[in-house]
């Protein structure tokens, strides 16, 4: 593994095969890179560098609880200065669930350095939105609010990011709580705001001007539903949908344990076809170097 300094915050992360077009990938929740490894590893045998990392305050990364803006914009301007530094622009960005919020992110902010999406598992609804804005960030404004930062640090969230960055535990403990608790409150109520939009984090105006070629496998349960999964193919003007699971299970998160495979030949069909016509084109863009870090 091997470690960055993006935007000022140090980023750990793994490059998956040695040539081949450039696919990074997110996970969901705050889970560290593991969360999309299996997809990676099958993605790299079939001709394409997938970089996987540990977002900010996720894995063994820096805990950066600052910025504002929310904590998904935030991540999709880190993984973008992270693909620039390692020559890997334009590259497909994909995702599951916060994975996938994060790559639609990139695509609206930074629409020039993205070939494509694959996404997942894709968040939305009310009930998303509530459930997921209190996991993340308003149970931490509670328990700041009642025991300060050192009830923070103890937390099994955070007591993970300590053992697996040491540094997090004196940044956490020096940090303010009356600031954490101004910028977890604003991440949670960006969720919030989100309960009606068709997708978490984007409107359908915006999804209508993502332009590049999108892959899309809806969830099938209360959190990631397959409706929300077609409305975003339905709304992205070039986009493909494939359904593994057809009915929704009335549970907050369905068990895709052993997916993996599935998942991953369906990503690399539609990237054999994408970089097909783009070698049939000429495009530049499917021969990005890579850059040492």
């Amino acid at each position: 593994m091997t470690v960055a300094v993006v935007r000022g915050v140090h980023i750990h992360y793994e490059i998956l095969g040695e040539s081949g077009p450039w696919v990074a990938l997110s996970p969901g929740g705050h889970r560290d890179m593991s969360g999309v490894r299996g997809v990676g590893e099958l993605l790299a045998q079939h001709g394409v560098r997938v970089l996987l990392h540990d977002r900010r305050n996720c894995g063994a990364s820096d805990v950066a609880i600052e910025g504002e803006e929310s904590e998904y914009e935030l991540w999709a301007d880190d993984l973008h200065d992270l693909l620039r530094q390692l020559g890997a622009l334009p590259a497909f960005i994909g995702g599951r669930s916060s994975g996938c919020r994060l790559s639609l992110i990139l695509a609206l902010r930074h629409p020039g350095s993205v070939q494509g999406l694959l996404l997942w598992c894709v968040t939305g609804g009310p009930f998303a939105a509530k459930r997921l804005a209190h996991e993340y960030y308003g149970q931490y404004v509670e328990i700041a609010r009642a025991g300060g930062m050192d009830a923070v640090c103890e937390t099994p969230y955070f007591a993970e990011r300590i053992v697996a960055n040491a540094a997090n535990g004196e940044r956490l403990r020096r940090m303010p709580t009356s600031r954490f608790i101004e910028v977890f409150s604003r991440w949670r109520d960006s969720f919030l705001e989100g309960a009606d939009l068709p997708v978490i984090g984007a409107t359908a105006e915006q999804l209508r001007t993502i332009a590049v070629p999108t892959c899309v496998i809806p969830g099938n349960d209360r959190t990631h539903g397959r409706r929300t999964g077609e409305t975003l193919a339905h709304l992205v003007p070039d986009s493909e949908l494939h359904i593994l699971e057809p009915e929704d299970q009335d549970v907050d998160v369905a068990d895709w344990t052993g997916k993996d495979p599935d998942v991953a030949a369906v990503f690399s069909g539609f990237l054999a076809k994408r970089m097909a016509a783009a070698s049939r084109h000429g495009s530049p863009a499917m021969e990005s170097k890579a850059k040492p870090a």
